[in-house]
């Protein structure tokens, strides 16, 4: 079968696989749509590891059903990408995301564990979630992104009124900041560099105003507009900038969730964390409870998630829409894959 995998730094090739079979009871599904992913585009950037076939937010239709004796076959599903040991403490207390194994095997991000990028994958069978029928291809292929935004909202405890800042606009801080407004806060910004990206942000009506991140005036105007700070900043990009603004901009006794992967050790200002006592809260992926609670958000209609998709690309479009998402002027927020086009 055709897929796409990783050649080198900023570069994908096409290439020819053999197809999935099940394998340990996996459940092996007909690809639909397929998301590219802020960690996918950090290894196509860094060109390793080579060979890999990304893609772990996806729609799939059950060709075989593996172990899953409560599948069938044409049934449509999704799955946590994450490969949890089952067995350790943060498993056990149902924080999977955290559990040593969570990543070795992970479906897309480790080239043992192909993904969606392809017309087939083949996915550990307890991970797989049946989707309600009343949900595009498209909704489904979102649930793994909403779910990260979510974790993160859920770590930042925003109360009632608070005013939360969000730092880069692309899906997990625009999701981020969806959830932010339905947790109660009175006012949410973004702050990002892709003007063009920010501008449409305010124009979903998913933040109040914006910040050019590039602005050095831009701290300035965040105490012009808040006094102290922000009660509660969502750091979203990883990288030192970012997260420096993010400890700038927050309110002494004020919390900040780092979302952000940072691929590389990066140098920030902690001497500001600790004269303000500020609360630093990491946020990596998600528990399985708030994945199905993405699922039950988005087929219920409380939250709608299609206007976060910008474009549908074909496998041999994937190398041109991982150009765009990094150009710094595309206003694109989300691109599907579709690898039966």
């Amino acid at each position: 079968m055709k897929c796409v995998s990783i050649k080198g730094p900023k570069e994908f090739e096409v290439t020819e696989k053999e197809e999935p079979v099940s394998k340990d009871g996996s459940v092996v599904v007909d690809v639909k749509k397929c998301g590219i992913c802020g960690s996918d585009i950090h290894n196509w950037v860094n060109g390793a590891p080579e060979g890999l076939v990304m893609g772990h937010e996806f729609c799939g239709i059950v060709t075989d059903a593996g172990s899953r004796t409560d599948l069938k076959v044409a049934d449509r599903v999704t799955a946590l990408p994450i490969s949890p040991c089952g067995h350790c403490e943060a498993c056990k207390n149902g924080n999977p995301q955290y559990c040593p194994e969570t990543w070795s095997y992970a479906l897309g991000l480790s080239v043992t564990n192909p993904g969606a990028l392809a017309p087939k994958t083949s996915i550990r069978p307890d991970m797989v979630l049946k989707v309600p029928d009343n949900m595009k291809d498209e909704e489904v292929a979102m649930v793994e992104p909403v779910a990260v935004g979510l974790h993160a909202i859920n770590l930042a405890n925003i109360k009632i009124g608070d005013k939360v800042l969000v730092i880069g606009a692309g899906i997990i801080g625009l999701v981020s900041a969806m959830f932010a407004k339905k947790a109660g806060a009175s006012k949410v910004v973004i702050s990002e560099a892709n003007i063009a990206r920010a501008e449409k942000a305010v124009s979903l009506k998913l933040a109040d105003k914006y910040y050019d991140a590039k602005d050095e005036n831009m701290l300035k105007k965040v105490y012009e507009d808040t006094g102290k700070g922000y009660d509660v900043v969502i750091e979203c990009c990883g990288n030192a900038p970012a997260v420096t603004s993010a400890l700038m901009a927050v309110k002494p006794g004020g919390t900040v969730v780092l979302v952000g992967v940072a691929t590389s050790a990066i140098n920030i200002p902690t001497v500001v964390a600790v004269t303000r006592e500020l609360t630093l809260k990491g946020a990596i992926a998600y528990t399985k409870e708030e994945f199905q609670t993405c699922i039950n958000l988005i087929a219920n209609k409380e939250i709608d998630v299609l206007k976060f998709v910008s474009d549908t690309v074909t496998l041999d479009e994937v190398q041109q829409a991982y150009e765009r998402l990094t150009s710094g002027t595309d206003d694109a927020i989300k691109i599907l894959v579709d690898p039966n086009k």
